[in-house]
C-alpha cells in the first residue's frame, strides 16, 4: 500500500468512527430539514460488508441511559429541543414507513426493505448519514435499531419484530403531538420535588429513586392493568413492612376464595391463609359453610412467607386508593415486555434495594438488618425517620439526555392518539375480575 493510500484509508476510518458516534446528534442541528432528508435519500449505496462493520455500533443502546431523572431540571429544555427537532422532521415530510415483508430483519440480512429502514433511522437520528443507503443490515443498522429500541422501552435485540416495527411506523406528526402533550405534564412537575423522592412512571413500568437531583436506583415495575389502572398521585412513603401479612379484600373472598374452597377444601391451608373473627380469635375453616351464598364475616389473612402475595416487603404511603408498592413471589413477570398485570398496586423488582435506600436514614436499619429480619419471617412494620415523597406519574415521552428522546406506549389511552396504544393490545389479558384479584395466592 502506498503512503498516500494508507493515509486515505486511515482518514476514512477515523471519519467513520466519529460519524458513528456523533452523527445522530450533529444531524439534528444540520442545515434545513428538507435538504438533509434529500441528502439521506440520494446518498450513494454502500453495500460491501468489509467496510460496513463498526465495532462500537452494537453498544449504542447504552448511550440512551442517563442518571438524570425524568423530572430533572434539564428535561424540559431537552423536550423543547426535541419538539423543535420533530417540527423540522414533520416540515420535511416525516420519515418513510418500514414495510412488513415477512422476512426477519436482523444483522446479516440483505433485503430491499432495509433501505427504508435505514432512511427511517437516519431521520430520527438513530443512524448516522455516513452509513449510507444500502440493502444490507450491517452492524451500523444493528446498533441503530438497538438504540431505537432502547429509546422506546423495547428489548434491545436488534431484530425488527412486531413491536419494533409498530413503533418505527408511528408517524412523525403523532410523535410530535406526543412530545407536546407530555411537555405540559412535565411542566406541572417542575417544582421542588424533594431532596429524596421516588417516581413511578406508569407507562414505562419503571421506578426511579432520586437523591440530590440524580437517579441512584432504577427498578422494573409491574403496574395496573388497562382496566385496573394505577392512579396518578402525589404522596409520601411513611412505612416499610418486612414480612407483611396479606388480608384478602371482601370482594376476593366472595368472588374467588369461596368458589376455590368448594373445589379444594385445602386451598386456605396450602396458602397459609387463616381466618379470624371480630375479636381476633382464629376460626377453623371446617366450621364455615363454603356453599353459602354470602361469604362469612371473617378476616382472611395470609401469613408472612415466600408464598405471601406481597412476599418479603410492602411499602406504604398515604392515599385514598388503597394502593401500595410491594414485592411479589412471581418474579418471572418482570421479564415480560408488557408489565401491566396488577390491579393498581405496583410490584417492584429488587425491592430490597429500594427498601434499603428508603431506610438508610432510619437508625438501626442497615441492609444486613433488613435481610436478617426478612429471614426471621417475623412481621415487622418500620416507620421512616423522614417520610419520602412518592409520585405516580404518566409520562409517555421525555428527554432526560440531550437529543435522546424516549417514547412509551400510551397504555391508558390518555394521549389522544389511538396509534400510540397499538403495541399494548397484544398479549394483555383484560381481566373483569375483582380488584386486587391478581394478588390472589395460587
Amino acid at each position: 500500500m502506498s503512503k498516500k493510500n494508507g493515509i486515505d484509508a486511515f482518514s476514512r476510518r477515523a471519519f467513520l468512527r466519529s460519524a458513528a458516534t456523533f452523527g445522530a446528534a450533529a444531524w439534528a442541528g444540520a442545515a434545513a430539514a428538507q435538504d438533509a432528508l434529500n441528502e439521506i435519500i440520494n446518498s450513494p449505496r454502500r453495500g460491501s460488508w468489509d467496510d460496513q462493520f463498526d465495532a462500537k455500533a452494537s453498544r449504542t443502546a447504552t448511550a440512551v441511559l442517563s442518571n438524570t431523572p425524568v423530572f430533572g431540571p434539564e428535561t424540559i429544555a431537552h423536550v423543547q429541543q426535541a419538539i423543535f427537532d420533530y417540527q423540522q422532521i414533520v416540515a420535511a415530510g416525516g420519515w418513510p414507513q418500514v414495510p412488513q415483508t415477512g422476512l426477519r430483519l436482523e444483522l446479516g440480512v440483505t433485503d430491499p426493505s432495509v433501505q427504508q429502514l435505514r432512511q427511517r433511522l437516519m431521520v430520527s437520528g438513530d443512524l448516522p448519514q455516513s452509513a449510507g443507503i444500502s440493502s444490507s443490515f450491517d452492524s451500523y443498522v444493528d446498533g441503530a435499531v438497538k438504540r431505537f429500541q432502547a429509546r422506546h422501552g423495547l428489548p434491545a435485540d436488534g431484530v425488527i419484530g412486531e413491536f419494533t416495527l409498530k413503533a418505527l411506523n408511528v408517524d412523525a406528526n403523532t410523535r410530535l403531538a406526543q412530545l407536546e402533550t407530555n411537555l405540559v405534564r412535565l411542566q406541572s412537575m417542575s417544582g421542588d420535588l424533594g431532596r429524596r423522592y421516588v417516581m413511578v412512571n406508569i407507562p414505562a413500568a419503571y421506578i426511579e429513586a432520586v437523591e440530590n437531583g440524580r437517579v441512584v436506583l432504577r427498578h422494573t415495575a409491574i403496574v395496573g392493568k388497562i382496566d385496573r389502572q394505577s392512579p396518578i398521585l402525589n404522596s409520601k412513603i411513611y412505612e416499610v413492612i418486612l414480612n407483611p401479612y396479606w388480608t384478602a379484600p371482601r370482594s376476593i373472598v366472595q368472588k374467588d376464595i369461596m368458589p376455590l374452597m368448594r373445589k379444594d377444601p385445602t386451598y386456605l391451608e396450602r396458602n397459609a391463609i387463616r381466618l379470624f373473627d371480630g375479636s381476633g380469635n382464629e376460626v377453623s375453616p371446617e366450621t364455615v359453610d363454603w356453599n353459602a351464598e354470602k361469604a362469612p364475616n371473617l378476616m382472611f389473612r395470609q401469613d408472612p412467607g415466600k408464598i405471601n402475595a406481597m412476599s418479603s416487603t410492602k411499602i406504604n404511603f398515604h392515599n385514598e386508593h388503597a394502593v401500595y408498592m410491594h414485592d411479589t413471589p412471581q418474579q418471572g413477570l418482570f421479564n415480560k415486555l408488557m408489565r401491566f398485570e396488577s390491579s393498581g398496586c405496583v410490584r417492584v423488582q429488587n425491592v430490597r434495594d429500594l427498601s434499603t435506600w428508603l431506610l438508610k436514614e432510619t437508625p438501626g436499619w442497615s441492609r444486613q438488618q433488613i435481610e436478617a429480619t426478612i429471614k426471621s419471617g417475623v412481621n415487622t412494620p418500620i416507620k421512616l425517620a423522614e417520610e419520602v415523597p412518592v409520585y405516580f406519574t404518566y409520562i409517555t415521552a421525555w428527554s432526560a439526555k440531550d437529543r435522546v428522546v424516549q417514547f412509551r406506549d400510551d397504555i391508558y389511552q390518555r394521549d389522544g392518539a389511538a396509534e400510540l396504544a397499538l403495541q399494548t393490545t397484544t398479549g394483555i389479558e383484560q381481566s373483569p375480575g375483582a380488584i386486587d384479584a391478581d394478588a390472589l395466592p395460587q
